[in-house]
């Protein structure tokens, strides 16, 4: 499926900005992005999308269920592709950088204290803050 494909199929129209941004998120090295990244990239590109609407079309992707906001220590937010797969994150306190995860028995030993705790989860997001092995060596 196209990209123009993706966004027809979420009600969005396929708009130069909308189609730049999606390519960014799907073929870039970075996984994780502000809107600041994503801004960078496009300068860096010679686009001429602006910081405004950067920030609307990742609202309207996060709305349509392409990306997945999170806040994490710096208190921006961060977007990254929506691929229907649950997992966690590691963050770095002094780099910012952000690496997934995923452990079963993690997921597991929650669904049993919600369990015992008389709840029913319904969603989640674990991230875990420390420093990154570059950043140690750097120490």
């Amino acid at each position: 499926m196209s990209n123009i494909d993706n966004l027809k199929s979420t009600g969005l129209k396929a708009t130069l900005p909308r189609l730049k941004i999606l390519e960014i998120f799907q073929s870039g090295d970075q996984r994780h992005m502000t809107a600041e990244d994503v801004f960078r990239v496009l300068l860096n590109e010679h686009s001429d999308i602006g910081l405004a609407t950067v920030y609307r079309v990742l609202t309207q992707f996060e709305q349509a269920g392409i990306l997945e906001r999170s806040h994490f220590e710096s208190g921006k937010a961060v977007y990254e592709l929506n691929e229907g797969q649950h997992h966690d994150h590691l963050v770095c306190t002094s780099c910012g950088k952000v690496e997934e995860f995923y452990d079963a028995e993690i997921e597991r030993r929650q669904q049993m204290i919600a369990k015992d705790k008389g709840w029913t989860l319904q969603d989640h997001a674990m991230s875990l803050y420390g420093l990154c092995g570059d950043c140690q060596q750097k120490r």
